[in-house]
């Protein structure tokens, strides 16, 4: 069974970073897409950034210049880094993947909190 798993939520200052994480167990073959999202209380989940098997990134407008998506392929595993946080980026991040593998299809992680506060 395929997991997706996000750590490194937590409490930041504005202006701060965090890293997040998202790693992956299973019966995983290959990795094709991987992303984050995020939602905020009332809002609808969106794209933070996602990065393809061949290193291709897209980032929502919001983020860029201030995110970075990033993957190591021998760990399967997908990193957020987050810099210069506003209290705007304050959400609930998804991790988000296409896996090929055992049960191949498109799988989310439980999320993990980030909160951007003073």
């Amino acid at each position: 069974q395929v997991q997706l798993v996000e750590s490194g939520g937590g409490l930041v200052q504005p202006g701060g970073s965090r890293r997040l994480s998202c790693t992956t167990s299973g019966n995983i073959l290959r990795i094709n897409y991987m992303g984050w999202y995020r939602q905020a209380p009332g809002k609808q989940r969106e794209l933070v950034a996602a990065i393809t098997s061949g290193g291709f990134t897209n980032y929502a407008d919001s983020v860029k210049g201030r995110f970075t998506i990033s993957r190591d392929n021998t760990r399967n595993t997908v990193y957020l880094q987050m810099n210069s946080l506003k209290p705007g980026d304050a959400a609930d991040y998804y991790c988000h993947g296409e896996i090929i593998g055992g049960t191949s299809g498109y799988y989310w992680g439980q999320g993990t909190q980030v909160t951007v506060s003073s």
